[in-house]
């Protein structure tokens, strides 16, 4: 019986945790749509599909942004591509030697 009742205490706190999480995706991509152009828009969709971790990086980085009000406006395409300059790791470079 107790088995039982934890069991549905565990599914009920799985339950809790993932509407947290809905919630919190559906107020991120209410402030980015608010703050992004739809060109902005549609350059970080496409990177999102290329480079999922980084794509999640630059929606974090422009919620940030937003949350403490730094933002200006909207966010075009120009200052998206800016954005992605200052955000993107330096290029490694790759040294080959021929024996």
């Amino acid at each position: 019986m107790e088995q039982l009742q934890d069991q549905q205490g565990g599914e009920e706190a799985e339950e809790a945790r993932e509407a947290q999480r809905e919630q919190r995706e559906a107020q991120k991509k209410a402030l980015l749509r608010q703050h992004l152009t739809d060109e902005a828009r549609k350059r970080l969709n496409t990177i999102k599909m290329s480079k999922p971790q980084f794509g999640e990086q630059v929606e974090q980085q422009v919620v940030a942004l937003a949350q403490s009000g730094r933002i200006q406006g909207r966010i075009d395409d120009e200052k998206m591509k800016a954005i992605l300059k200052e955000l993107q790791p330096e290029d490694q470079s790759y040294d080959i030697r021929r024996r």
